[in-house]
């Protein structure tokens, strides 16, 4: 699809949703049960609309009258890319089939002002990895020292464990500060509290398309093709929690509490012309994990705080996913090579993506360097989040004249429960 194609639905250059896009997701609306979508504009397209009109390959049939994307997902990259292209079809301003007024009396297009977001997949396993060299390094500096900042498996193999898939949530969803066992003082016993030093983690999310049986895992030629696309992920963590816990089997309460997700499923087809050369990878990866199209993608990431008092968000990081070190492709064959068996709707979160510079730090963590540099913000300092503070992630890859984004990633801080 050219990037000079139009669509009779109007939009600005900056909107993230124009035809080059074509996201997927669930929405309501007040006569409309949670249903599959696509958006463009300032609108949602009703897919099971889409359908009756007779807009759709016949292979899609029956597909998106669910509350999840997972019947369409599961159908494979073939279809994946003839809908998309079909879709792009009926809103190409020269093949114009409708305007906006009598596209919205027939139901086919929702302002996205009056719609509910859901998950747009039902969610079986979630992963976590690790998969950010500038995080790691950052993090491995601060609680191990600088020359012995990453750990010896770290450039031989993405680092992963295996997360809590029932709190994954969309965009939108409060977050309530957790409680746990804590030690702040290591010179006495642990004590039950409430988090202090509750973090976001900036990170993209890959679903799984298709996946594979249990014993038989695909070659890394084949993962691209059951990726279906990318989300933006906020893996809240609480540090103090996850500080005590984690050793030595990793990250439990600490991370189990919530998982921010962007509602829209942007496609690796529409992610294609921003893909570029991934990062050298030094010492080279063993054959399976050697990609032979490895790539990254130039999606531009920003993350805000929006304190109680603050009338709009102010930016903390300015990060990319080209900072990721491993890829996309090379997480998901890892994950598979031992004959794991993914799943349709199966989620692989990137872990925290930072780059080389301060402003480009993905969590407080790093950004407050342990709470040793506070961020100065208009309401206040922040060492690490307070409640009523809204992070607000949001990411796009810019073309000519477009561009490709992922809607807000967005979660407000509650107290914790007393």
């Amino acid at each position: 699809m050219s990037s000079a194609i139009k669509s009779w639905v109007p939009y600005g250059a900056e909107c993230q949703f124009p035809i080059q896009n074509i996201p997927f997701g669930v929405f309501s609306a007040k006569d409309k049960e949670p249903r599959c979508a696509t958006a463009i504009g300032d609108f949602a397209v009703d897919l099971t609309v889409a359908e009756k009109l007779g807009l759709l390959p016949e292979e899609t049939k029956g597909a998106f009258s669910a509350d999840a994307l997972n019947n369409f997902m599961k159908l494979g990259k073939a279809v994946w890319t003839k809908t998309r292209v079909a879709i792009q079809g009926f809103l190409a301003a020269s093949e114009k089939k409708f305007d906006v007024d009598s596209a919205q009396k027939e139901g086919l297009l929702v302002p996205l002002a009056d719609v509910t977001m859901h998950l747009p997949a039902t969610i079986g396993d979630y992963t976590d990895f690790y998969s950010s060299r500038y995080h790691a390094t950052n993090v491995g500096t601060m609680f191990r020292g600088k020359d012995n900042a990453l750990q010896p498996n770290w450039v031989h193999l993405p680092v992963g464990y295996h997360g809590r898939a029932s709190s994954v949530v969309v965009s939108g969803t409060p977050v309530t500060r957790p409680q746990g066992q804590t030690r702040p003082d290591a010179t006495k016993p642990p004590v039950f509290s409430t988090c202090r030093l509750l973090d976001f983690e900036l990170e993209m999310g890959a679903f799984v398309g298709t996946g594979n049986k249990l014993g038989e895992p695909f070659d890394i030629k084949e993962a691209r093709d059951n990726i279906f696309g990318l989300v933006l992920m906020n893996d809240w963590s609480a540090r103090d929690i996850q500080k005590w816990e984690y050793v030595p089997l990793g990250p439990f309460l600490g991370k189990s509490f919530a998982t921010t997700i962007s509602p829209w499923i942007v496609t690796l087809d529409a992610l294609e012309p921003f893909s570029i050369e991934n990062q050298k990878q030094d010492p080279q990866p063993l054959p399976y994990l050697q990609d032979p199209k490895l790539n990254a993608y130039d999606i531009k990431l920003n993350v805000g705080i929006q304190g109680s008092e603050m009338k709009t968000p102010e930016t903390v990081c300015q990060a990319n996913a080209k900072f990721l070190y491993w890829s996309f492709t090379q997480q998901l064959t890892h994950h598979n090579v031992n004959g794991c068996n993914m799943r349709t709707g199966d989620l692989l979160g990137t872990g925290t993506i930072s780059g080389p510079e301060p402003h480009q730090y993905g969590s407080m963590l790093e950004l407050s360097w342990k709470g040793t540099k506070p961020l100065k913000l208009s309401d206040g300092e922040r060492k690490f989040l307070r409640d009523g503070d809204t992070v607000v992630m949001t990411g796009y890859a810019q073309g000519e004249g477009f561009r490709v984004g992922f809607g807000d990633c967005n979660g407000k801080v509650f107290p914790a429960r007393k």
